[in-house]
């Protein structure tokens, strides 16, 4: 392990560790954990204070002050602690959709807190404590002593699971039956390497393809300025109306952009092709199509609006009729 840090000295600011996007590992020596869908925080806790920061250097605190429970938690103990926070849902399952909401809440949020927690830090990792660093300590040991912290199960501030002896394909079905965005898989004698997107850590999250009908497009900016930027993305409801389910920008190469401007340009009309009301700043200056051409989108999930999350373009579909693109039925 590392040096311990002098007493009373404030604490570095440590970036999180990034999971490697890959299969499951097929080897032996991982140990797994759920991957949840909320926002990446490291706890950084001394005396009384905690800072709880973002990848990006944001403080959640303010805008979460359920948190502020945790150095109580820890008995003001000096700690890093590494977590997502949460939001979690009726049957609490993280919900990355009541997450957004809390985004648009106001200074005085403490004053819309409920009795039961819905925004909860699940703490998978303890970087440093008491002054020591735990940096170089093996996964194993690290979540060993953050168990013996002894953090409540059922509160704002939860432990998760992690899986040391068990196949992590059997996990991954686990988390595909509860509804989970996938899992991590962490060597067990790999140490804690921050900031950097380590093989040690393998994320496996799900993925999901659904075919859409193309009703507009916007121009890009930067090196795509002038060019098609993203795509405006429909699927036919129960009653055969064309909605809005989002758009995509990623996912393509520059000739598949060059060829579906074309194809889009023959196809232009001056109104919107939804049946529905196209968010004010996916609207604007876009150029409306006919609904003519279908592709295929992989996504992460459907939100609560009936948007899809992170799409990324996979291709044309021909092969379809736009008529027959349908939503996915409900649940």
């Amino acid at each position: 392990m590392e040096s311990a840090a002098p007493a009373g000295r404030p604490l570095d600011l440590v970036r999180p560790m990034l999971a490697t996007p890959g299969s499951v590992p097929q080897d032996e020596g991982w140990a797994v954990e759920f991957k949840w869908d909320g926002y990446r925080g490291v706890a950084h806790c001394q005396g009384g204070s905690v800072q709880l920061i973002s990848r990006n250097d944001l403080d959640f605190m303010q805008r979460f002050p359920e948190l502020e429970v945790l150095p109580g938690l820890l008995h003001h103990r000096t700690a890093v602690l590494d977590g997502e926070i949460v939001a979690l849902d009726q049957e609490g399952r993280p919900n990355f959709g009541l997450l957004q909401q809390r985004n648009k809440l106001v200074p005085g949020v403490r004053e819309l807190r409920p009795s039961r927690p819905r925004i909860a830090y699940f703490v998978f990792d303890l970087l440093h404590l008491d002054g020591r660093s735990l940096l170089s300590a093996p996964y194993d040991v690290r979540r060993a002593m953050l168990a013996d912290l002894g953090l409540p199960g059922d509160h704002a501030v939860q432990v998760p699971p992690t899986f040391m002896s068990t196949d992590p394909a059997d996990v991954l079905h686990v988390a595909s039956q509860y509804g989970f965005e996938g899992i991590v898989s962490k060597r067990v004698k790999s140490r804690y390497e921050p900031g950097r997107r380590s093989p040690a850590w393998v994320k496996t999250p799900f993925r999901y393809t659904q075919e859409v009908v193309i009703g507009g497009w916007r121009v890009g900016q930067g090196n795509r300025a002038g060019r098609l930027g993203s795509l405006l993305l429909g699927a036919h409801d129960g009653q055969g109306a064309l909605v809005y389910v989002g758009h995509v920008g990623t996912g393509f190469s520059q000739t598949v952009l060059a060829d579906l401007q074309r194809e889009l340009e023959k196809r232009e009309r001056p109104t919107s092709p939804f049946a529905v009301e196209v968010p004010r700043e996916h609207a604007r200056d876009a150029r409306w199509v006919e609904p003519e051409l279908v592709g295929e989108v992989e996504y992460r999930q459907w939100t609560s609006d009936g948007r899809l999350r992170h799409p990324a373009w996979r291709g044309m579909r021909p092969d379809r009729d736009p008529s027959g693109v349908r939503l996915p039925p409900p649940g």
